[in-house]
C-alpha cells in the first residue's frame, strides 16, 4: 500500500483545529474552525474521491478519538463519506489508549514507523492520514509518505501548531497536480522524492537555456 496524507493547513501552515472553535484548544489556541467556510461541494466530492481510494486509515490518537465520537453518529444515507470511515480498517497509533471503542481498528505501539514500514509492504491501494499533524511530521520524517494532499485556507492565524516546523526534517517534493476551488481551496498534490533540489541561480537566461 501506498501512504497517503491529506492535511488541512493555513497559509502560515497551521494545522490546529480546522473543524470548530472547540476542536483542539491546546496550548489556549483560540483559532479553530477556520477550515468550515471554505468548504463546498466541489471540495466536497473532491474529498470523497480520495476516501474511495483508501483500504485502511492511519490515524493518531487524539485524531481518532475525535472521529469515534463524530462518524457513528452519523446516519444520513446520502452523507459521502459515513459509511467508507465506519468501514474502512483503522490503524491507531498510541502509547496511552489499551483499546479501541470505534473499529474495525488494530492498535500500533511502540516503534510505528517500523510497523507502518510494514503495513505498506502489504498489497493494496491506499493507507491514509486523515488529520493526525504530529504523526504525518513523523511519518515525513521517518520517509513513509508517499503522496501529499494539501489543502490550503486563504487564512492566516498567527497562531497555532505548525505542520512543518522551523527545525523539521529536509523533504524533496515534486508537485503532480494543483487546483483552486469555487471556496478558495487551494489543492496541491505532491509526491515525495529522495532529497530536495538546490541550485545556483544565474539569471533568466541561464533558465531558458
Amino acid at each position: 500500500m501506498r501512504l497517503v496524507s491529506t492535511q488541512f493547513v493555513t497559509l502560515d501552515n497551521v494545522y490546529q483545529g480546522p473543524g470548530s472553535p472547540d476542536e483542539d484548544t491546546t496550548d489556549e489556541f483560540t483559532g479553530g474552525g477556520w477550515m468550515v467556510p471554505h468548504m463546498e461541494s466541489a471540495f466536497v466530492a473532491q474529498a470523497a474521491e480520495w476516501l474511495s481510494q483508501a483500504d485502511a486509515l492511519l490515524l493518531g490518537r487524539r485524531t481518532y478519538e475525535a472521529f469515534a465520537l463524530a462518524w457513528p453518529q452519523i446516519t444520513d444515507p446520502d452523507d459521502p463519506f459515513t459509511e467508507r470511515m465506519n468501514g474502512l480498517h483503522k490503524y491507531v497509533a498510541s502509547n496511552t489508549l489499551t483499546e479501541l471503542c470505534w473499529g474495525p481498528s488494530s492498535l500500533l505501539r511502540g516503534d510505528v514507523a517500523e510497523q507502518v514500514g510494514r503495513l505498506k509492504q502489504r498489497s493494496g491501494r491506499e493507507l491514509q492520514i486523515h488529520g493526525s499533524g504530529r504523526l504525518a511530521q513523523s511519518m515525513l520524517a521517518a520517509g513513509l509518505i508517499d503522496e501529499l494532499r494539501l489543502v490550503v485556507t486563504p487564512t492566516v492565524l498567527g497562531q497555532g501548531r505548525r505542520l512543518f516546523p522551523a527545525e523539521g526534517p529536509s523533504i524533496g517534493m515534486r508537485v503532480t497536480s494543483h487546483s483552486i476551488t469555487p471556496g478558495g481551496l487551494a489543492i496541491t498534490v505532491l509526491e515525495t522524492i529522495d532529497a530536495p533540489s538546490f541550485a545556483t541561480y544565474e539569471g533568466v537566461a541561464a533558465l531558458d537555456g
